[in-house]
C-alpha cells in the first residue's frame, strides 16, 4: 500500500501538472499511466484535502469577507462573488464566465447540467467560445426536455452544445420534463437511456445547477404536479424542477412525474454548484443554501449582502 505521504506527493504532482503546466486532464492520465476519470477525482480529492486552495481575490477584499460569512452561516464550501457591475444581462454574463472557470478549477470531469434562464446564458458563452478540450470528460442533463419554444429548456440541445465546445462525452435523456401518469414515469425509467443517463447521475464530479425563483415563469405545470401544496408549504424558490421553501424543505407531491435526478443522488455529488441569476431574490437563495445541497454558490454581491442581513 502506498503511504498516507506518498499519496499526498502523488495528489500535489497531478495538481501542479493541471493547475501549473495547463495540461489536460487526458494529458496527465497519460503521462501518470492512469484514467482520466481517476485524475479528476484526484484533483478533487487535493481540493478537499488542501492541497490545492483556490483563491478568488477581490480589489478591496469585500468578496472574500461576504465568502466567509456565508460558509459561517450555511453548509458550504465556497465559491465565487461577484461585484453587480452593469444591468442583469451584463451579469448573468459574468456569473456564466465564472461558472465555466470555476468547473475547470474545481477539476472538471463528469459534469451534469441544470436548466433555466442563467444555464442558457452559460451554455451561450460556451458556445461563442474557442472550443476548450480535457476539462470536460463527459456531459448529461439533470432533468428531461420542457415543451417550450426557449432553447434554456432543451436539455439535450444544451448538452449537445457543451459537448461539442469541450469535446466532451455527452449523455442524452430523450424524455420529457414532466410525465402525466405514475404508470408513464415507471415505463420511462425502465428505458436504456434513462438507466444510461441515471448512471451517470450516480457517478458525477460536479452537478451545475440552477437556483430559481417561486413563481416563476415558465411555471412547470405546478397546478398538475403539486394542486395548493406549493402555497401552503411557502415554496420560495426551486431548483432544477423541485421546490422548497424558505426552511430548506423540499416539497413533495405523489402527482409530482417529474423527470430529473433525484434528491438522493444530488446529495452524494462531490462539488454541487448553486447558481444564482442577477434577478434571483433573497429568500430563494436562503432556502436554497439551507436545504444542505450545495457545496458552492456563485452569485452576485448585492443578493449576497441582502441575505446576510436578513440570517
Amino acid at each position: 500500500m502506498r503511504s498516507r505521504s506518498g499519496k499526498a506527493q502523488r495528489l500535489e504532482q497531478i495538481a501542479r501538472l493541471y493547475y501549473e503546466e495547463n495540461k489536460t486532464q487526458e494529458a496527465i492520465a497519460s503521462i501518470m499511466n492512469i484514467s482520466r476519470p481517476l485524475v479528476s477525482r484526484m484533483l478533487s480529492e487535493a481540493h478537499k484535502l488542501g492541497i490545492v486552495e483556490i483563491k478568488i481575490h477581490s480589489s478591496d477584499q469585500s468578496a472574500s469577507l461576504l465568502m466567509n460569512q456565508l460558509k459561517k452561516h450555511f453548509d458550504i464550501e465556497g465559491g465565487i462573488i461577484l461585484p453587480d457591475s452593469g444591468n442583469n444581462h451584463v451579469v448573468n454574463i459574468s456569473l456564466a464566465n465564472a461558472t465555466m472557470q470555476f468547473i475547470k478549477q474545481m477539476g472538471g470531469g463528469r459534469v451534469g447540467i441544470g436548466w433555466g434562464h442563467i444555464i442558457g446564458t452559460l451554455v451561450d458563452v460556451i458556445e461563442e467560445s474557442a472550443p476548450n478540450k480535457g476539462f470536460i470528460s463527459d456531459i448529461c442533463p439533470l432533468v428531461g426536455n420542457f415543451s417550450v419554444t426557449i432553447r434554456n429548456y432543451h436539455s439535450n440541445e444544451n448538452v449537445r452544445i457543451i459537448a461539442h465546445q469541450t469535446k466532451a462525452r455527452p449523455h442524452y435523456l430523450y424524455s420529457p420534463a414532466f410525465v402525466e401518469t405514475q404508470q408513464e414515469f415507471e415505463l420511462l425509467q425502465q428505458t436504456e437511456h434513462y438507466g444510461t443517463v441515471f448512471r451517470e447521475w450516480s457517478r458525477l464530479d460536479i452537478a451545475v445547477v440552477n437556483i430559481g425563483n417561486h413563481p416563476s415563469t415558465p411555471d412547470f405545470a405546478t397546478v398538475a404536479r403539486y394542486g395548493e401544496l406549493l402555497s401552503k408549504h411557502k415554496a420560495v424558490g426551486r431548483l432544477v424542477a423541485y421546490y422548497f421553501n424558505e426552511e430548506g424543505e423540499i416539497i413533495h407531491s405523489d402527482s409530482d412525474y417529474a423527470i430529473q435526478i433525484p434528491i438522493s443522488l444530488l446529495k452524494k455529488c462531490n462539488i454541487t454548484i448553486g447558481v444564482c441569476s442577477a434577478n434571483l431574490g433573497s429568500k430563494a437563495l436562503i432556502g436554497a443554501l439551507n436545504t444542505g445541497l450545495f457545496t458552492h454558490i456563485i452569485a452576485g454581491e448585492s443578493l449576497v449582502k441582502d441575505i446576510l442581513t436578513k440570517v
